[in-house]
């Protein structure tokens, strides 16, 4: 019964102090197709003090390539600044040329913010995603009520694989080829959805002539 009671002891000892530091500012979800369309991305924030608010999230976007035509989820009790930038030479996107993309957007808060023990989710919609496979770096700036600033940038080394603050990572994956990205679109539906509603009704038909062939069958035996 010690050794049980000890092993307890230990094991809360262990999550005790491995909670916090898994409790980063993360991207969700982790990877997309590249080159998806209507694509939307929610950077989770968790409050790691159990003295302090949390009370501003900055999040810087890549230029290079850019992210086209990004909008902005409203959170409550949080209000949203845009810093957009101008471009060396227009990138086209499938509603026109695009001169000026998003650098980073910054979340303040105005009713209080996170408190110890809570998260938020922000969530943006990207028209376009790159369409080069490969990792894309958020890098993010968490700010406490008491003036403690948290700089989630560090990108793992073979040194130091898995670092203290890390930055929120989104891949962006190889698309099969013949297949379309990943991704909500525009559209009203799909031509799988479609397809599968012909097969229910073609199914849907060979019962009902089933059942009539049976009823007329046991009608002719009656008969006899």
């Amino acid at each position: 019964m010690l050794g049980l009671v000890s092993a307890a002891v230990a094991v809360l000892a262990v999550l005790a102090v491995a909670g916090p530091v898994a409790a980063h500012v993360t991207v969700h979800p982790t990877s997309l197709p590249a080159g998806s369309q209507d694509a939307e991305i929610t950077f989770r924030v968790p409050n790691e003090r159990d003295d302090a608010n949390t009370v501003r999230l900055q999040v810087f976007f890549p230029t290079s390539p850019p992210f086209l035509t990004l909008d902005v989820l409203p959170v409550t009790g949080w209000t949203s600044r845009v810093h957009v930038v101008n471009l060396p030479a227009p990138v086209q996107s499938p509603d026109g040329p695009v001169t000026q993309v998003v650098s980073d957007i910054t979340w303040t808060a105005t009713a209080g913010g996170l408190s110890p023990g809570q998260y938020e989710d922000f969530a943006v919609s990207v028209g376009s995603l790159p369409g080069r496979p490969g990792p894309v770096v958020f890098k993010a700036l968490q700010t406490y009520s008491s003036g403690e600033v948290v700089r989630w940038i560090e990108l793992p080394t073979p040194e130091v694989p898995a670092p203290n603050t890390p930055a929120p990572v989104l891949t962006l994956t190889v698309t099969p080829t013949g297949r379309a990205p990943a991704g909500r679109t525009k559209g009203g539906g799909s031509g799988s959805a479609e397809a599968l509603a012909v097969t229910a009704l073609v199914l849907s038909g060979l019962g009902l002539a089933g059942v009539v062939a049976l009823w007329a069958r046991g009608r002719r035996t009656t008969g006899r």
